[in-house]
């Protein structure tokens, strides 16, 4: 995480527009933050060098890529050994329906988003990577109704 970068106003401007819309012509986000084309070409370019824009991404429809259904899984598990973690982190990278993952304090130790077309598909999902892991402790489902802020 590059915790030494220095953002101004403008930076930030740039970092607002830019997660909203990636693909904004310079042009426009030129306009919108009050500065040249070639300005906000270069920060945004300094921005990507220093690592404080990680990636650019295209939000696509999840009903498009067949996988509706949104859930949010609090999962506890029973030791947090360092080669535990580091294991379990592998099984959920390993598994394309984890679409993000957090390690967390509190009540839970990981908190996971996962997208799948159906809760059959969950089932197996919970079979392969909560039921079948000896270190899983228990796991607590949020299904998701609707999204209401967010892509």
């Amino acid at each position: 995480m590059p915790e030494s970068v220095t953002l101004d106003r403008f930076d930030r401007a740039l970092l607002d527009a830019v997660q909203a819309d990636n693909l904004t012509p310079a042009r426009i986000l030129a306009e919108r933050v009050g500065l040249s084309e070639s300005a906000v070409l270069r920060r945004l370019r300094r921005l990507r060098q220093e690592g404080v824009i990680v990636a650019d991404v295209a939000v696509v429809h999840p009903a498009v890529l067949g996988t509706p259904l949104c859930l949010h899984v609090l999962v506890s598990l029973e030791r947090e050994t360092s080669d535990r973690l580091d294991a379990f982190v592998r099984t959920l990278r390993e598994r394309t329906e984890v679409r993000a993952a957090w390690y967390v304090t509190g009540e839970a130790d990981f908190v996971l988003e996962l997208r799948l077309k159906d809760m059959a598909e969950y089932e197996a999902f919970t079979r392969a990577v909560f039921h079948d892991n000896p270190n899983v402790r228990a796991f607590r489902t949020l299904v998701a109704m609707r999204q209401v802020i967010g892509n």
